[in-house]
């Protein structure tokens, strides 16, 4: 199975850059508030410094101490609730950004080519949307807020030591070429780590899910070692993955840690030397130590975060990637007609392996046309074309002169294609109805289910606002079914493309369903994939498809007195 592509570190920065541009007032009031808070906690060990200062000098008295204290305790309580509030609207700018990206990731799942989910690994692509995601929406709410105000409060704290003493400023700046060279060498591998680390959990989720979705087939074939040993190999990968990422941390966070402590040591034996040497006052060396000493927790907290952040990082690379197959919306023309045309088609699931060899065909307005052929002679592959649901790798499928994809892409339902999978969506009747035309009245979403007979419409506790799904009312398939219908209904498109949609349903549920397909067909052109050739015998003309070629075309008698493929295949079926 193939996977999608991973967008390199330039297609990561344009789309945080991307992310951001849209929170631009939010980023920035957030920022300035950073800063603020960062300044308010320099209050306090300033106003401490004036304390010591003034007591080694005799200067200060006892009431202007408790003043100063009491200034202290202000300055504290002010920091706390800055500390507070910039938290929460950075979190609430996270959650913010993280549903911009839910939607960008759903929207492009649901864009990607037909031909590139068929060939997509199913752990990768579920992985993507649920685990990669979630990784990055901690990071968003956690990693981000954190490194964010943990660099702020760093450059602040740098430019206030400095600003108090250049030679203190100096001292405290000592381990920060060793912390820089680790973090170097941490990030040089470790969006490689993590990104191997992700795409083995994508394997894990594959092949739990294909152990899961084949488990009878397992049983019956005694395939259970041959799995176990799959799964256990899968896994033993996903271990190696895991442990070369916490090697990378456990080789950063020490050095780190220890890194951070020594320039509070220096600031305070720098300090000191000067201090007995007359070169500063007290109250300088105390301000700038505890000012120094401020800059171990917002290091730990960025050193800390980094990780995960890094995680986060390739987790976004990895949902960006989705959209890596996803092309823009078209700008289409207005279609000339209704005609169909397929010339010259060519088309391919696997690279090398066509299913399709220069397939011509012309659909005219209001006809019924069926395909007809053995089984994996093409034809439902062919529908899948005439609905826009994918493109040929050469020659044209056209409705009035424009390219059927190209008008399904930019969102308008000029041809449907109806199958025997038939989906009910959680939420109300009208949002399962309306997404086939948002703006359509309620009465037409009545009508719609009328056309279809689906007469248990009028049982429902809560009509259109009737909740269906998990928790909701639930349809049995023929319901469902007709709910599918009622939907393309409302959608109003001039051509269907109907794939054996009954074929699954049992018999009395097939004649329901029948009925409400004919509702459908009324003023329709209809291209009908017949597996039942009794299905086709009533169509105007019949195209028959034979390994991907489209060999006859013709009305059923006429193709019957030539006694070539259909004519075989009639006999065939009707045992003669």
């Amino acid at each position: 199975m193939n996977r999608l592509p991973i967008a390199d570190r330039r297609e990561v920065r344009l789309a945080a850059v991307r992310l951001l541009r849209g929170e631009r007032r939010a980023l920035a009031v957030v920022l300035a508030l950073t800063v603020l808070t960062a300044l308010a906690g320099l209050v306090g060990p300033y106003l401490l410094g004036k304390i010591v200062g003034g007591v080694e000098s005799g200067e200060l008295t006892l009431s202007t101490v408790d003043w100063i204290a009491l200034g202290v305790l202000g300055a504290a309580v002010a920091h706390l609730l800055l500390v507070r509030y910039s938290a929460l609207l950075t979190t609430r700018l996270g959650e913010r950004l993280l549903a911009s990206l839910r939607e960008e990731a759903v929207a492009r799942t649901l864009a990607l080519p037909a031909r590139v989910v068929d060939r997509l690994s199913t752990g990768d692509l579920l992985t993507r949307v649920t685990s990669d995601v979630g990784t990055i929406g901690q990071a968003l709410r956690d990693s981000v807020p954190e490194v964010l105000t943990g660099v702020v409060h760093l450059v602040v704290v740098f430019a206030a030591v400095f600003w108090l003493d250049p030679v203190l400023g100096l001292a405290a700046l000592v381990g920060t070429p060793f912390v820089v060279w680790v973090v170097r060498w941490y990030l040089a591998r470790a969006r490689d780590a993590y990104l191997a680390e992700s795409e083995a959990n994508g394997d894990v989720a594959e092949i739990s899910a294909a152990v899961g979705e084949g488990s009878r087939t397992i049983e019956t074939y005694g395939l259970r070692d041959r799995m176990v040993a799959a799964a256990d190999d899968t896994i033993a990968r996903s271990y190696q993955a895991r442990l070369r990422t916490l090697r990378l941390r456990n080789r950063l966070f020490p050095v780190t840690s220890f890194m951070n402590t020594v320039p509070t040591a220096v600031v305070l034996l720098v300090g000191g030397l000067f201090y007995a040497a007359d070169g500063v006052d007290i109250e300088v060396v105390v301000t700038g130590a505890l000012w120094v000493w401020r800059l171990v927790e917002p290091m730990d907290r960025i050193l800390f975060w980094i990780e995960f952040l890094q995680r986060g990082g390739a987790s976004f690379a990895r949902v960006e990637g989705i959209g890596a197959n996803v092309e823009p919306a078209p700008v289409v023309a207005e279609p000339d007609g209704d005609r169909i045309e397929v010339c010259g088609v060519h088309y391919s699931y696997v690279d090398g392996h066509e299913v399709l060899h220069g397939v011509d065909l012309v659909v005219q307005p209001g006809e019924r046309l069926a395909i007809v052929g053995v089984s994996g002679a093409g034809k439902s592959t062919l529908g899948r074309l005439l609905a826009g649901v994918d493109r040929p790798a050469a020659g044209s499928v056209l409705v009035g002169g424009v390219p059927v994809a190209d008008l399904t892409a930019a969102g308008e339902q000029r041809i449907v294609l109806v199958t025997q999978e038939h989906h009910v969506f959680i939420g109300t009747l009208r949002e399962n109805l309306a997404m086939a035309a948002p703006a359509a009245p309620d009465e037409r979403l009545v009508e719609a289910l009328r056309t279809v007979d689906a007469r248990w419409f009028d049982d429902l506790p809560d009509g259109l606002d009737t909740a269906l799904g998990a928790g909701g009312v639930e349809l049995d398939p023929a319901q469902a079914q007709q709910l599918a219908l009622a939907r393309v209904e409302v959608a109003d498109p001039h051509t269907l493309v109907l794939d054996e949609a009954t074929s699954s349903l049992d018999p009395a549920t097939a004649r329901h369903a029948e009925r409400a397909i004919a509702a459908v067909r009324e003023r329709r052109t209809v291209i009908a994939i017949a597996h039942r050739l009794q299905t086709a015998r009533d169509a105007d003309r019949i195209a028959v498809v034979d390994a991907g070629r489209v060999v006859e075309l013709g009305s059923h008698d006429d193709l019957v007195a030539r006694d070539g493929t259909y004519a075989t295949l009639w006999r065939s079926w009707h045992g003669g």
